[in-house]
């Protein structure tokens, strides 16, 4: 149900010393601005350092927008950063095809990798909601 803990702060604040590439805001839902951190280097360091501040607010609007349940965001999330171009985050979610697509393309040739990016928190909130 939405509104429980989907989110860490603490996993924030780690993610943020590499928020100059958007780390932490792509955790947070927020793939447009991760997007431009990852491109300008956290808009030139400001941003990133304003982010310090910000953490504890974006944590409480990705807490309302998204679905908690038995897939954890977390978990996802690590799975996605260190094996997405195996597709183990997404057998994680229980998606076995597109999992096994990934992992015998790469991340369908890290066109994939780069779209669960954009688009993991919605996708493991669709998960969760269908679970519920």
């Amino acid at each position: 149900m939405q509104g429980e803990n989907t989110h860490s702060v603490a996993v924030g604040y780690i993610l943020w010393i590499f928020g100059f590439f958007g780390a932490h805001r792509f955790y947070f839902g927020k793939p447009v601005s991760g997007t431009i951190y990852f491109f300008t280097f956290g808009v030139f360091l400001i941003g990133w350092i304003v982010d310090l501040f910000l953490i504890p607010g974006m944590d409480a609007k990705a807490e309302v927008k998204y679905e908690s349940g038995p897939v954890d965001y977390t978990i996802a999330w690590i799975l996605l950063t260190f094996l997405g171009y195996l597709g183990i985050h997404r057998f994680y979610m229980g998606k076995w095809l597109t999992g096994l697509l990934w992992l015998v393309t790469g991340g369908l040739f890290v066109v994939g990798y780069l779209y669960d990016y954009w688009t993991l928190n919605g996708q493991i909130s669709e998960v969760n909601s269908q679970r519920a």
